[in-house]
């Protein structure tokens, strides 16, 4: 006797697994084409350690290439009338051209302290740091007098340390921000100036914190730059087939973590 197989029907799939059947198709072909979800750019801030004197004129080349940024400058007077010592002292700081500048509010630099931020949403004012200047107010020396102005020049006239200078400067076009640390001391009419850091960050328009020698500058996004991207586990989670849709799904209720980059 002659069998005769009859072809069984094709079994009808619910739309809910079309739905994970296209998910998934779509998951490995993103994965069959090599796509790469990258990771947010990492600051990178260069540090130059220093001990350089200040004055009467030195130049600083921020980022090493060969072209002079700024110029720091130092003036004295000194002269001596009947027994009365008068004079002035002057610290200054210039951008060599119009691009590159100086944080601060009106003519005076900004003497920033440790995790003060330079960048875009700065003022670039500043030029002068600090001036002083003695002298007497009768012509016999019978008595004298003593000023000071600028942030550099301390509560007391003493000077100042751990303060940072913020700046502005372009590379290839660009804008940069950076730092310089400076101590300053200040004796009656002496001044000595000296610089003992700068540092300036890499990505373009981006701020930098004055002290830091390093980055990122965010802890939490250090943080986060060892892990994978929501993007990166949501494409995991699609492999998975129908469990992973459902994980995806919880992920999208509660909302993945967000990354940050100033």
């Amino acid at each position: 006797m002659q069998r005769f197989f009859r072809p069984r029907s094709a079994a009808e799939l619910s739309d809910s697994v079309h739905h994970q059947l296209r998910m998934y198709a779509l998951a490995a072909s993103a994965a069959g084409l090599g796509v790469v979800f990258t990771r947010p750019a990492e600051a990178e801030i260069i540090y130059t350690p220093a001990n350089q004197s200040i004055g009467p004129i030195t130049y600083l080349d921020l980022n090493h290439d060969g072209i002079n940024d700024f110029k720091f400058t130092t003036h004295h007077t000194a002269h001596n009338t009947h027994g009365c010592a008068s004079g002035s002292a002057a610290l200054a700081v210039y951008g060599v051209s119009p691009a590159k500048k100086i944080s601060g509010e009106s003519v005076f630099a900004s003497a920033l302290p440790p995790g003060g931020y330079v960048g875009p949403a700065g003022k670039f004012r500043g030029q002068k740091m600090a001036f002083v200047v003695g002298g007497c107010t009768t012509s016999n020396g019978g008595a004298s007098f003593y000023g000071r102005s600028g942030f550099w020049a301390g509560p007391a006239g003493g000077g100042i340390e751990h303060r940072y200078l913020g700046l502005k400067f372009t590379i290839n076009g660009e804008i940069h921000f950076g730092w310089a640390r400076l101590k300053v001391v200040i004796s009656n009419l002496t001044m000595k100036a000296t610089l003992t850091g700068y540092a300036y960050e890499t990505i373009p328009n981006k701020r930098i914190i004055a002290g830091a020698t390093k980055g990122p500058d965010d802890a939490g996004s250090a943080a986060s730059l060892d892990t994978h991207t929501p993007a990166q586990a949501m494409l995991g989670a699609l492999a998975l087939g129908a469990p992973g849709l459902s994980i995806w799904r919880r992920a999208e209720s509660v909302g993945t973590p967000a990354f940050r980059n100033d």
